[in-house]
């Protein structure tokens, strides 16, 4: 079919578009293309691209800092087309965006080779700073701005520096740089080249850079090394503030060096004399001697005796009489104390030290001053099933059997007399200091009762004695040998032979009985029966008459012989 001799519109349309550029909106725009400077007026650069029209871009997209533009008519540059035509019927260009678009295709090809860039920090923005990459922006996180955290970027603004990119993504337009990354990099290659300098061993001065609680950080002119505090000295260092400060210059020897990590340790304490060298001989065990307290744990308290040596008091060394107690109770930080070598091991670099050794023993000042028998009087600190617990001077206690509180009643019964905080006498009846024990005896101490000397010694098993009754109780008779004599006491069981006679109720204090001794307590108190007395003498009756061959009763032989008894 034979081309029409007249053009449709369409047909010209598609003419003019060829012979005005030949272009369409996917051919320009959207894309970087260079053009030529036709003019430069009222602050704006018209720039022909080869489109229907020129396009006119700010001056200011071409400066760079305070630097001119640098154009004249005839330049070629490069402006990106963000659109054919605008209302006006003008190309609309952009330099910046051009600008943009070439930094992205370099940095697309420097991230792939993982090769570092150049940017400026110019701005802040939440969470961290804005990175111009000639032309590109990137957000550099506040972490990855510097090693260590830093407190003032300002210094940093609008230089040039090196970054390294960490992602990136064209289609959101999101870059993220690191200046951290670039610092660690360049840190580790000087680090190799610095600890191929150094020995373990050597000797060197440095810079305090940074002060921690376990220690510090020591600039060795490139690389740091640290300083513990457990080797900043022999004495104790509670923190590294104590000995330096930050920028202070200190001298350090090179303990060691890890070729894996990189790390390397310092101490300043090697270059001091080590105390501990002797320390056997100077403080040899027994030693007394005067510390201070360092330190207090829950199981004892350390006692530096001299500059860099201290010692352990354990806790069960602190105190004779304070038992089960914390430390702290007894001693306090910074505390002058007496204490005394009890163990040295120069290996482990310990010494235990007591102090309760470096005082008397209170139970051997108390067996001293108090031998056995002496009268003490103290306060009932406890009262347990078996005796009460006495305060005694020395601040050591006393303990009161049962049995040896009151004489005539059970133990049971003798506690129930007592409370806590009552002050009561006590004689001391033993003392052991080994096993830090005192005896004491209360019912020593009653009227009358028997002493090693005493009535009781006068007094013979199975003798019948005259005695008077001096307490009327449940359980039996509390009575007297005459006036002065031992008392002791008869039990309701051995009140009569017949179960009317066992009723203590029927006697009377001070009413007059015979009665037998039966025997002797512990504490030589001597024991009676009215019905051992009363089974004896029927017995002596029966074998005084019981021959006669008269035929009188049992009955009679008894009662003759009480009233020849009353003759």
């Amino acid at each position: 079919m034979a081309t029409s001799a007249n053009p449709t519109r369409d047909d010209f349309a598609a003419m003019l578009d060829e012979q005005l550029g030949g272009a369409d909106d996917g051919g320009f725009e959207g894309r970087v293309v260079k053009g030529t400077v036709t003019a430069i007026e009222n602050g704006y650069a018209h720039i022909d691209v080869g489109l229907k029209s020129e396009g006119r871009v700010d001056l200011k997209e071409f400066m760079r800092g305070e630097d001119e533009h640098g154009l004249e008519v005839g330049s070629e540059v490069e402006v990106f087309v963000d659109r054919i035509e605008n209302a006006d019927g003008e190309a609309m260009l952009s330099r910046d965006r051009a600008r943009r678009e070439a930094a992205w295709d370099k940095l697309e090809s420097e991230f792939g080779e993982g090769k570092r860039v150049d940017g400026r920090i110019f701005g802040r923005v939440k969470g961290g700073f804005t990175v111009d990459l000639d032309g590109a922006v990137a957000f550099l996180p506040g972490s990855q701005v510097d090693i260590r955290p830093v407190r003032d970027v300002t210094p940093l603004m609008d230089m040039p520096q090196p970054f390294q990119i960490l992602k990136m993504d064209r289609r959101r337009g999101n870059i993220v740089v690191s200046r951290r990354a670039v610092l660690e990099e360049t840190r580790a290659e000087q680090r190799s080249e610095l600890i191929d300098k150094l020995t373990e061993g050597q000797v060197i001065d440095g810079v305090v850079k940074n002060i921690t609680d376990y220690g510090a950080f020591v600039d060795l002119g490139g690389i740091d090394g640290l300083l513990h505090v457990t080797d900043m000295s022999y004495k104790r260092v509670n923190h590294p503030s104590e000995m330096i400060e930050i920028g202070q210059t200190v001298t350090v020897q090179i303990i060691r060096i890890n070729e894996d990590t990189q790390r390397i340790s310092l101490g300043m304490k090697q270059l001091e004399s080590d105390p501990w060298d002797g320390v056997a001989a100077k403080y040899p065990v027994g030693m007394k001697m005067t510390g201070t307290v360092t330190n207090i744990t829950e199981y004892g308290a350390f006692v530096e005796i001299e500059p860099g040596i201290e010692g352990l008091v354990h806790v069960s060394e602190m105190s004779w009489t304070k038992k089960n107690v914390h430390p702290g109770k007894i001693v306090s930080t910074s505390q002058e104390v007496e204490v005394m070598v009890l163990e040295v091991d120069s290996e482990k670099r310990r010494i235990s030290l007591g102090l309760k050794q470096a005082q008397r023993n209170p139970w051997e000042e108390f067996a001293e001053a108090h031998p056995v028998g002496t009268k003490v009087e103290g306060e009932v600190k406890n009262a347990t099933e078996f005796g009460l617990f006495i305060g005694l001077p020395g601040d050591v206690d006393g303990m009161v059997h049962m049995s040896d509180i009151a004489w005539g009643i059970s133990g049971e019964d003798a506690l129930a007399l007592h409370r806590k905080g009552e002050q009561v006498e006590a004689v001391v009846l033993d003392v052991d200091v080994e096993k830090e024990r005192i005896s004491l005896g209360m019912k020593q101490l009653e009227k009358g009762a028997p002493t090693e000397a005493g009535a009781g010694s006068s007094l013979r098993k199975n003798q019948v004695v005259t005695v008077t009754v001096l307490e009327v109780r449940d359980g039996g008779l509390e009575v007297q040998v005459g006036e002065d004599g031992a008392t002791g006491f008869i039990k309701r069981s051995d009140l009569g032979r017949d179960r009317d006679e066992q009723r203590p109720d029927r006697f009377q204090p001070g009413a007059k009985v015979d009665a037998m001794v039966t025997g002797f307590d512990r504490s030589k108190k001597p024991t009676f029966s009215i019905k051992a007395r009363q089974i004896a003498e029927e017995k002596e009756a029966v074998a005084q008459f019981g021959s006669s061959d008269s035929g009188a009763s049992l009955g009679d032989i008894l009662g003759e012989a009480l009233k020849k008894k009353e003759d």
